[in-house]
């Protein structure tokens, strides 16, 4: 299965350390927002009015203590759909 053929309340995980880019609200430039392998679930599945072949996923990472984070905006690159050991 690939990301691309994942749907919302699907799990996916962080193929690398997603960093914020400074979009975030109330978050910096260059903050780790979830680790690499972090778990996460898909809450929408859209895409950039810019660049309509692109398709970006709204995700919620757990943290340490399984608390879901805020939704971050990924590219398929970021993501996984196996466990990055």
């Amino acid at each position: 299965m690939k990301v691309t053929d994942l749907d919302i309340g699907d799990m996916v995980y962080a193929a690398h350390s997603i960093i914020d880019d400074g979009s975030m609200p109330e978050g910096y430039e260059g903050e780790v927002l979830a680790p690499a392998g972090s778990r996460g679930v898909i809450t929408l599945i859209g895409h950039v009015e810019e660049e309509p072949e692109r398709t970006v996923f709204l995700v919620r990472f757990e943290d340490e203590q399984l608390n879901l984070s805020e939704p971050i905006g990924c590219w398929v690159e970021d993501l996984s759909v196996e466990a990055i050991m």
